[in-house]
């Protein structure tokens, strides 16, 4: 949380998309547990909810939002406290540019959504690394980079031009 003018008081926030993932017993039931992080296995409406109740700020209390416990691979509800005085929440999420289901109701809260370029190569080596670091072996690792999350990547990919800026891969490599 970062002070304005050395006020004391938090004004900005970080609230991921992460946390509205679906759990993994909601997901069994829909059918859809072996394509969790695709677009349908978040409640996008839910996000975009608790984006409008920060947007009109009109708390007087702190407003708790849910965040992700990758180790537990499960959104936790209640993980991120947002203090009243927060003016600038930042946000990140693959969909946030998507124009299907909830997700429009998103887009409609935020007022500038940067689309992040990646070398594919390293975001492919990027994601693999996260599932092992977080259980998985490395050909189980490498199946769902290529099966699940490719896919995704795709769809995301197409929302480019919907961007407010777009960052160019250049400008995101790791510089030593």
């Amino acid at each position: 949380m970062r002070e304005l003018n050395g006020s004391g008081r938090p004004w900005v926030a970080y609230v991921p998309m992460d946390g509205f993932h679906l759990a993994d017993v909601e997901l069994e039931r829909l059918g859809r547990r072996d394509r969790k992080g695709a677009p349908d296995t978040f409640d996008a409406a839910g996000y975009a909810a608790l984006l409008a109740r920060l947007r009109e700020n009109e708390e007087s209390d702190v407003v708790y939002a849910p965040g992700f416990e990758r180790l537990l691979e499960q959104p936790i509800a209640g993980a991120v406290p947002v203090p009243p005085t927060a003016r600038l929440v930042v946000t990140e999420g693959n969909y946030l540019l998507l124009d299907t289901g909830a997700w429009p109701r998103v887009r409609s809260r935020l007022d500038e959504v940067w689309f992040c370029e990646l070398d594919e190569q390293e975001r492919l080596r990027r994601l693999i690394a996260r599932h092992e670091e977080f259980g998985k072996g490395h050909e189980e690792a490498v199946s769902w980079v290529l099966r699940s999350d490719q896919r995704n990547a795709e769809l995301v990919a197409a929302t480019r031009d919907r961007a407010d800026l777009v960052i160019p891969v250049g400008e995101l490599a790791l510089k030593n």
